[in-house]
């Protein structure tokens, strides 16, 4: 039995779709997962005033009937209010074959590839032990040359163009947009600023991106806004007010380079800060320690959150 990212071991994730990856003569069974999740807090909808929850129906606009999904069948206008209807079956049909295949089109440097392009990342694993060799050859071999596949394949009815790439020991697929589906920014925001000119302003925002400029973390990064949103409805729970915080204020052109400079002087001050602090541990450990009042409420909070 297949085992690991194949999708039969116990309490392993479900592929979402399943084909082969090909390039040039190679053919390799694969198996695509859902590689990320967000976080959001669950609401349901009500009329204001009441407990009674909003429901939605497919109903006909005409007859105001509810409508089956399986009797439910999508059309194209073609002018005039007039519609093609087109079968599930009939877009299925059009595709022979293509509705498994992940081909793979062209080889690049990964770093040519504007993110603006990426869309949705999944992980790529092997279908099988039997040909788990080959998927591995082709990872190796995208790691040793830092370069990314081009492929194309059909998923739930839409053709979709891909970048797979070697991310540790799995590869990755990640959807991407058409470069006709890549709205032109001079046509959706007007006229642009031009290039600022060479001037202590730009020096100063230089030394702000350089002072600022660290080793790429992800895990220290987290969701802020859903903690926020828990805590509102905690609060609203218990009766408590929350408030607001205010809005940042647009800096002023004149105000520019006196907020530059100490942006500057900040980022260097909280760099140097970490050593500090490891050089003066066991002092701030003591320091604290007097400070017994406010632990025990930390702690109710606490338990209050995770009770709810």
């Amino acid at each position: 039995m297949p085992r690991g990212l194949h999708g039969y071991g116990p309490g392993m994730a479900r592929s979402i779709w399943s084909g082969f990856l090909s390039f040039g003569l190679v053919s390799i069974p694969v198996r695509l997962y859902t590689a990320t999740q967000e976080h959001e807090v669950d609401f349901h909808q009500f009329e204001r005033g009441t407990s009674d929850r909003i429901r939605y129906k497919r109903v006909n606009e005409r007859t105001g009937d509810e409508v089956d999904y399986d009797d439910i069948v999508k059309g194209h206008e073609v002018g005039g209010g007039e519609y093609v209807i087109v079968e599930r079956e009939e877009l299925e049909e059009i595709a022979p074959g293509r509705s498994r295949a992940l081909e793979i089109e062209q080889f690049v440097e990964l770093s040519e590839i504007d993110p603006i392009h990426f869309q949705k990342s999944y992980y790529l694993g092997p279908s099988d032990d039997d040909t788990a060799s080959s998927y591995a050859l082709l990872r190796t071999a995208l790691e040793k040359t830092d370069r990314a596949a081009i492929a194309k394949f059909v998923m739930r009815g839409k053709e979709y163009l891909a970048c797979v790439r070697a991310s540790g020991p799995v590869l990755v697929l990640e959807t991407m947009y058409f470069a006709d589906e890549i709205r032109d920014p001079v046509k959706e925001l007007g006229d642009l600023p031009k290039a600022a000119s060479k001037n202590k302003q730009l020096d100063m925002a230089v030394d702000l991106i350089e002072a600022m400029t660290e080793a790429w973390k992800p895990e220290q990064y987290h969701d802020t806004y859903t903690e926020r949103v828990e805590e509102l409805v905690e609060a609203k729970h218990e009766g408590r007010e929350v408030v607001a915080e205010s809005e940042p204020a647009a800096t002023g052109a004149t105000d520019l380079l006196t907020a530059l400079q100490e942006s500057v002087a900040a980022a260097k001050k909280n760099r140097k800060r970490p050593a500090k602090k490891s050089a003066t541990k066991k002092t701030a450990a003591k320091k604290s320690a007097p400070k017994k009042k406010a632990a025990p409420r930390k702690k109710a909070a606490a338990k209050k959150k995770s009770a709810a």
